[in-house]
């Protein structure tokens, strides 16, 4: 069965993301291509059972084995010698793509405190947004008893169009909440 968030796209935000840039080829309507979401643990070489607790968060978070990510050189001011942990990240493609994107939408960015939108600003230049999450408790997934210590993670949405405001529309319409716009309701 087909994601509720990969039928929407199918049904309205492809024929309106072709009429709103005047797209003939199918192939040019932009469309999520992956998400990204990455935690950084500066603490993981003093604390090995933190990257453990991050590690356990991110899978529950992302319905997917995260990767631990390692540090490619040293750097002796930080204590950080090559190949140490320094974090985690997970790639979601596809269907767990979607059903992340649907609940990161609709039910953990609502429960971010003080919520007025996210920033229109986080585009890179290249059609891909990022957005930092400052607290992991926002999901609902994430035993809050199982914590050692609240962090932060990067989602990162990787558009398959190199334009800005072509990937503002497409996560426009598939109701991503943007400081300064009208939300639109799927």
């Amino acid at each position: 069965m087909k994601p509720r968030l990969h039928e929407h796209y199918d049904k309205t935000v492809r024929p309106k993301l072709a009429e709103e840039f005047g797209l003939e080829n199918v192939h040019e309507i932009p469309r999520l291509e992956k998400i990204v979401v990455n935690v950084g643990v500066g603490e993981a070489s003093r604390e090995p059972k933190m990257l453990d607790s991050v590690v356990e968060a991110l899978a529950a978070i992302s319905g997917q084995k995260p990767i631990v990510n390692r540090a490619r050189q040293a750097i002796s001011n930080f204590g950080l010698r090559q190949g140490m942990p320094v974090g985690a990240s997970v790639t979601l493609r596809g269907a767990q793509m979607y059903e992340f994107l649907d609940r990161f939408i609709n039910v953990a960015v609502p429960r971010i405190r003080d919520f007025r939108g996210l920033p229109q600003s986080s585009f890179d230049g290249r059609g891909n947004y990022t957005v930092g999450v400052k607290e992991q408790v926002i999901f609902p997934e994430v035993d809050y008893d199982r914590i050692q210590k609240i962090h932060g993670m990067d989602v990162t949405f990787v558009t398959t169009t190199d334009q800005d405001d072509e990937a503002l529309a497409l996560l426009r319409e598939m109701g991503m909440p943007f400081r300064g716009v009208e939300p639109v309701v799927v």
